[in-house]
């Protein structure tokens, strides 16, 4: 007797659609995308990096959830604004949440 599929349950909000918080075609892009999404996932925020390396003609882009993209948009506003040293200051606070963590 064949075996029922399991039938899982759809979150249809919108919510979750990934929307564009940064894109660009420049030299640094990649760099630029990368640092960002750091700044994010350090922020608790998810997001991705979509670009492709081998043909460097093409964007780069960081996309976060939908639900999330205010919250995405003033953490990297804030993070311009503070300059590097608050980037500096992010990832030292970063590092010591990291060390409290249970293995």
């Amino acid at each position: 007797m064949p075996e029922e599929p399991e039938v899982f349950e759809l979150n249809p909000s919108h919510d979750l659609d990934m929307v564009t918080l940064f894109s660009s075609q420049n030299h640094d892009a990649e760099m630029e995308a990368n640092a960002i999404h750091s700044l994010l996932e350090a922020s608790g925020i998810p997001s991705l990096v979509i670009g492709a390396r081998q043909i460097p003609s093409l964007e780069f882009r960081v996309e976060v959830p939908r639900a999330r993209f205010e919250e995405a948009r003033r953490a990297l506003a804030e993070a311009e604004e503070g300059g590097s040293t608050a980037a500096t200051e992010a990832e030292l606070a970063g590092e010591e949440d990291k060390a409290t963590w249970p293995d």
